[in-house]
Formats: structure tokens, C-alpha cells, sequence
């Protein structure tokens, strides 16, 4: 799904007020970049063409010839963060204790959601309940990335020293993480609270990891 950002020259006109051609270059990876903190900080619904050439100091017209509109500036700009925030993730789930690399998970997830002021928020779920999203292929994206965490979650419960410890099957633990990282972007909406929400989620782990087993098998 993430594919490889590349730099781009972009053939456009210079204004649609004028009646010349011209070459307009830019770093695709600046113009996405800025395109991302737009629809995070406004919503995919509450921004416009016109605010994101305003961000990314390139005219509407070089950004449709380049990209063809707002969905698929967004599934472009989107993908850039999914490939960035899987990685993430992945770096937060290192650690050989399975407690702490699912501790440093949500510490992660809630450094995340609540980054900025006023916090940002999740992209993700931002876009999911923007009653104005109604791009199959955006909802599809968003689908994608849920299903991509789960996997990569599901990864580091499956090794044999921390299945044995889980209290619940590989599968359902790794649901409940990613469902459990949903909630918390609601709770952090309503209460905007980050010690509140990093405390829901050791208690999740402290409910799914085996805490004695995980004490002896670190001293094994």
C-alpha cells in the first residue's frame, strides 16, 4: 500500500490567468509533508484546494495537474504518514520485555494524539467519522493501515516467550490493542487528559500479560 515517495518536476501553468506554459518545481516530499499537517490540524472535510496551496506555497492548478484533487492529495499525503507511523510503532515494540514494548506501544499512541496545541489528535480516526469522506478509496486506506497495525502487533505477541504469557489468544489480544488505541483517541477528545489515557492503557496490558510469567521468564 505505501509506496515509494519520489521528487517530482511538475509541468503547469504558471496562473490561469495567463495564457503561458511554464515549469513549476517543487520537493514532493515538502508539499506532501505540509499537505498532512493541513488535513490533520483541519479535517479532511473542513479543508479546501486553496488551503493547501496556501500551506504548500503551490497554486490549485500545479497541485490538481499534479494530483487531481483533494482525495488523491490526501491517500498520497496519508500514505506517507501510514508507512511513518507503522515504523513507529514497530520501534515501540522492541523491547525484549513483551509488558514494557506494549507500554511503550500506547506511550507512543498517546504522544501521538495529543502532540501539538490544541492536540491533533488521530489522523486515522479523524478522517473515519468526517461525515464528508466519501472516498471509497480513502476509507479503504484507512481500513488498510487498522488492519497493517493489528498485523504488526499481532507479529510481536506471536513470538513464543510472549504468547505464553498472554492471558487471551494472539489474535484477540492484538484486536483489542488496536481497538483499545480508538478509544483513546475519543477519551483524549472528550477529557484531554494524557496521563488519563496512558494509565487505560497499562491497564489493558496488566490485564492481558501474565506478570508472573513474564518475571520469571525474564530470569530464566
Amino acid at each position: 500500500m505505501f509506496d515509494t515517495v519520489v521528487k517530482i518536476d511538475i509541468h503547469v501553468k504558471r496562473d490561469s490567468n495567463m495564457g503561458m506554459a511554464g515549469v513549476r518545481q517543487f520537493d514532493e516530499d515538502e508539499v506532501l509533508g505540509a499537505a498532512l499537517e493541513v488535513f490533520w490540524a483541519r479535517g479532511y472535510g473542513a479543508t479546501t484546494m486553496q488551503h493547501l496551496a496556501d500551506a504548500t506555497g503551490v497554486q490549485r492548478g500545479s497541485l490538481y495537474n499534479a494530483y487531481g484533487g483533494k482525495d488523491q492529495l490526501f491517500l498520497r499525503a496519508y500514505r506517507v504518514y501510514g508507512r511513518r507511523y507503522l515504523d513507529d510503532v514497530r520501534r515501540a515494540l522492541a523491547s525484549p520485555s513483551l509488558t514494557r514494548s506494549l507500554e511503550a506501544f500506547f506511550a507512543y499512541a498517546v504522544g501521538s494524539m495529543t502532540k501539538g496545541r490544541p492536540a491533533r489528535g488521530c489522523l486515522t480516526t479523524k478522517a473515519a467519522l468526517d461525515e464528508q469522506l466519501e472516498c471509497a478509496e480513502i476509507r479503504a486506506a484507512l481500513s488498510e493501515l487498522l488492519r497493517e497495525l493489528e498485523a504488526l502487533l499481532r507479529e510481536r505477541l506471536a513470538v513464543p516467550a510472549a504468547g505464553e504469557r498472554l492471558r487471551v489468544p494472539v489474535e484477540d489480544a492484538a484486536r483489542l490493542l488496536v481497538a483499545m488505541t480508538r478509544g483513546l483517541v475519543v477519551m483524549e477528545r472528550v477529557h484531554r487528559q494524557p496521563a488519563e489515557l496512558l494509565r487505560a492503557g497499562k491497564a489493558l496490558v496488566a490485564a492481558l500479560v501474565d506478570e508472573d510469567q513474564e518475571s520469571t521468564g525474564s530470569r530464566s
